[in-house]
């Protein structure tokens, strides 16, 4: 589903910059509850403002990062 590959994809861009959810919070300017709220894999839905403020705190553009293969062939959302 798409909302497991957003958190994954902001899993794996913390992991590359060594950087903690708490710091990608900081470097949007949203709480760490939401973030960490974000990630928690019952939460089924996750804002494109969120997913905007969260790209723009890593200075990377949102084309970016979509640009992946999570996000490659993902099946239908429509069941």
């Amino acid at each position: 589903m798409i909302k497991d590959a957003i958190t994954e994809r902001f899993r794996q861009l913390c992991a590359e910059r060594d950087i903690s959810y708490t710091e990608l919070a900081r470097l949007a300017g949203v709480t760490p509850s939401t973030v960490y709220s974000m990630l928690q894999p019952e939460r089924r839905d996750v804002s494109a403002v969120t997913v905007k403020k969260l790209c723009d705190g890593l200075d990377l553009c949102i084309i970016d990062f979509f640009n992946c293969d999570l996000f490659r062939n993902l099946p239908p959302e429509i069941e």
